[in-house]
């Protein structure tokens, strides 16, 4: 079952727990994050060949690009998005919001699945150009550009696959997927790899079975409890404004509101 429209124009979301894989591969590709990631991708290997001195610097470029992204993922992943210093000022709590508590709030809601272009372009940018540019120059460094927002594509569609109705023929696949889904709705306080659980299984916050750890009470709150929201009350107030939006213009309320 296919809702709402999408695009540019769209306002209406999409549910990809009742989305096919057909359905989820036109949505993504319509949707206007993913088309930004492509463009800046292609305009990114055109500035690398027009800074291109030697054949070395874009291969440079792209595999430091490759060996650092699972590693940014995981920190971001976990050090960021799950940290809680994040809602405690009135600056960053709307971020915060934005960039991951909605997406524990409503884990198959596609507009909050996505990251924000205002937060995903400068992580992207910020970490391989300098990368590639110290080790490689202009061309190398936006070659790494062009692979991180490749990367980053494959990323968005991983994860939204992971929250599909769909089981990958692939193992590794389908591993990452029941992995990612056990931090939803198990416990978030593990498995906090997208596309890869390397750095989880260094680092010793994978778990491979529900009954490996017990189950957290803020899997969908992220912390965000009663009494933290009367200590710092701007993603309650933001939630509230946006759950009256919703109600105005649908006439029915949001699926989840914060325990």
């Amino acid at each position: 079952m296919m809702l709402g429209t999408w695009g540019f124009g769209g306002d209406r979301n999409y549910r990809l727990d009742k989305m096919s894989l057909k359905e989820l591969v036109r949505a993504f590709f319509t949707h206007y994050a993913i088309l930004v990631y492509i463009v800046l991708a292609v305009v990114s290997i055109l500035l690398s060949y027009r800074f291109l001195l030697s054949w070395w610097q874009p291969v440079v470029g792209l595999v430091a690009t490759a060996i650092v992204y699972p590693f940014a993922e995981y920190v971001l992943h976990r050090f960021v998005l799950h940290a809680r210093f994040m809602y405690k000022t009135e600056m960053t709590a709307p971020v915060w919001k934005r960039i991951h508590y909605d997406h524990h709030q409503n884990p198959h809601d596609m507009s909050v699945l996505f990251g924000a272009l205002y937060t995903t372009l400068p992580a992207l940018i910020g970490i391989s150009f300098p990368i590639g540019w110290l080790l490689a120059g202009l061309s190398g460094a936006f070659a790494a550009i062009a692979a991180a927002m490749i990367a980053f594509t494959f990323y968005e569609f991983i994860h939204c696959m992971q929250h599909l109705p769909y089981t990958p023929k692939n193992n590794f696949l389908r591993s990452i997927k029941k992995r990612h889904l056990a931090h939803h709705f198990h416990s978030e306080q593990g498995n906090f790899g997208i596309t890869s659980n390397l750095w989880d299984r260094i680092l010793g916050t994978i778990y491979e079975s529900q009954r490996d750890v017990p189950r957290s009470p803020t899997t969908f709150n992220l912390g965000y409890t009663a009494e933290e929201r009367e200590r710092y009350p701007w993603v309650a107030e933001l939630s509230a404004s946006e759950a009256e939006l919703e109600r105005r213009r649908t006439g029915r309320g949001n699926e989840r509101t914060a325990p």
